[in-house]
């Protein structure tokens, strides 16, 4: 994974990532923005991957259910965003839409996924920083506005 300062202006940063064959998706994403130490951007990317993991947040549980696709997919959709978290660490939430090869699509929060062949992502620092809190309701990080 190769990730690049495109521009640098008025307090918003602009970075290019590139993953590699095998690259992990969510774990690469969480290494870019302590790196970088976002605090504050929204993402999106495309690509190709297998060996995803959804999730699907179940209100009942309050866990989220996980969705393995044991196969190669194609990106539709990746969007999220980096926030500080309650421990005042870069906290990394996305979710991605794939397409099978018959192209039925499958989506909720990413959880896990290997590149394959490339994912290709922009990620924009805003000036205002974004914090998380924990929600007692639902025990999720939530955004503070």
């Amino acid at each position: 994974m190769k990730a690049k300062l495109l521009d640098q202006r008025n307090g918003e940063r602009t970075f290019a990532v590139v993953f590699d064959i095998g690259d992990e998706v969510a774990s690469g994403l969480l290494a870019v923005a302590r790196e970088h130490r976002l605090k504050g951007s929204y993402l999106t990317a495309i690509g190709a991957l297998q060996d995803v993991v959804l999730g699907y947040w179940d209100w009942s549980t309050k866990k989220y259910q996980r969705i393995p696709l044991r196969e190669q997919v194609e990106v539709v959709s990746l969007v999220g965003n980096v926030a500080v978290g309650p421990e005042g660490e870069p906290k990394v939430h996305a979710h991605v839409v794939v397409s099978k090869s018959d192209g039925t699509a499958h989506g909720g929060h990413l959880l896990e996924a290997h590149v394959r062949p490339t994912l290709e992502a922009i990620i924009v620092e805003l000036p205002e920083h974004l914090q998380r809190s924990t929600d007692p309701e639902t025990g999720l990080a939530l955004l503070n506005l």
